[in-house]
């Protein structure tokens, strides 16, 4: 039986449709039985439906390095402490 963890972690395959067909079922099925799940994977759905219609747009540099020194914290801070990521 797949827990709303293991969906979590094969969400991606799921909504790509490559997870392999046993998987797939499995997936299925969870997602059919838990409303937590099934909230999550509607959700996804229709953000990723609005996301395709949209255009790229440049993130500011000052934005980019403001991310990108707030991660590298983030890494270095998990490192120190010995935790893995999520």
């Amino acid at each position: 039986m797949i827990t709303c963890k293991d969906f979590l972690r094969e969400l991606n395959e799921y909504l790509d449709e490559t997870a392999d067909v046993s998987m797939k079922k499995e997936l299925e099925l969870h997602v059919s039985q838990c409303p937590n799940c099934f909230v999550v994977v509607d959700t996804t759905k229709q953000t990723l439906r609005v996301f395709k219609g949209m255009e790229p747009q440049e993130i500011p540099s000052t934005v980019q390095t403001r991310l990108m020194e707030a991660l590298q914290r983030r890494m270095n801070s998990r490192r120190a402490t010995g935790t893995a990521p999520e």
